[in-house]
């Protein structure tokens, strides 16, 4: 299977550009104030050598628009823009994929609970909670879904029955984990990734918003399916200074790209605290 490059930070690269994300929306945010800024993100990474441009949807809920005070139309317009501002930013580079980000509950609550699981909702909230943003989506009608940033097992069984309701859907699935083995709620990934084994509908499992140093660990746990990994720069976020600490070189990440290409993953990208300079130096090691 050719190695499939991802894309890098989107939320890195809009702050580079000048957005001010500092909203519960996050990078969603920017759909509604500046979608032409996403697009230049897309375009930007497909620029730098990726082939696939994650949409602006992460944090994009149908909840969290309409806490904003939008209507569920409204809503469902951003949602759909997102995936239509990808696809804008793959035709005019002249190729590539799109996939539409489908972010953790965690993420609209907005106070790091998708880098824990600690939620308030069960296996059937959230579905629930999931299904009018997953419809959305999918009626966008992008290459896949890119159910990312997933830290408990309740969740990954809400979207393995998420996807068994719409057989026309492609997907990869990616958690993010505490350590080279379990995902953030302590579950063993080889349980979670279990979910998903012998699903035609899944392209991929693995991991991403997860320290480098865990990826070749977890790589050796997924052996089931073509595994997608797009770690975090490997910064630490210094919350009393309000800084990173800590500097990934873009090289040195492009370099260990090669190693977990050489591991077994096939799709690789980066995830927060990651540029277009790191994704051009991954593009040339696994190219």
């Amino acid at each position: 299977m050719k190695t499939l490059v991802l894309d890098g930070g989107l939320a890195t690269h809009l702050e580079a550009l000048g957005a001010d994300l500092r909203d519960e929306l996050w990078s969603a945010r920017l759909l509604l104030e500046n979608p032409d800024l996403i697009r230049a993100v897309h375009a930007a990474y497909f620029a730098a050598g990726a082939d696939v441009a994650t949409t602006a949807s992460y944090q994009a809920s149908v909840h969290g628009f309409m806490a904003r005070g939008l209507d569920g139309s409204e809503a469902a317009r951003l949602i759909t823009l997102s995936v239509e501002l990808a696809a804008q930013a793959r035709d005019e580079a002249g190729g590539g994929l799109v996939a539409a980000s489908v972010g953790p509950y965690g993420a609209y609550l907005a106070n790091g609970a998708e880098y824990t699981g600690d939620y308030d909702l069960d296996e059937d909230g959230l579905r629930a909670w999931h299904e009018p943003r997953w419809e959305i989506l999918a009626a966008a009608e992008p290459d896949m879904m890119a159910v990312e940033t997933i830290p408990s097992y309740p969740e990954a069984r809400a979207i393995a029955r998420l996807l068994k309701e719409t057989p026309q859907v492609k997907a990869w699935v990616s958690f993010s984990c505490r350590d080279e083995a379990h995902l953030n709620d302590g579950t063993p990934i080889t349980e979670a990734a279990a979910l998903f084994s012998g699903n035609p509908q899944v392209v991929a499992v693995g991991v991403n918003c997860t320290a480098p140093r865990h990826i070749p660990g977890l790589i050796s746990r997924l052996t089931e399916l073509p595994v997608v990994v797009y770690p975090n720069s490997g910064e630490t976020w210094d919350a009393e200074n309000r800084r990173w600490l800590g500097l990934s070189d873009p090289m040195e990440f492009g370099q260990a790209a090669k190693e977990w290409q050489e591991l077994g993953a096939s799709l690789i990208g980066g995830c927060c605290r990651t540029t277009p300079e790191h994704i051009r130096h991954v593009a040339a090691s696994v190219g």
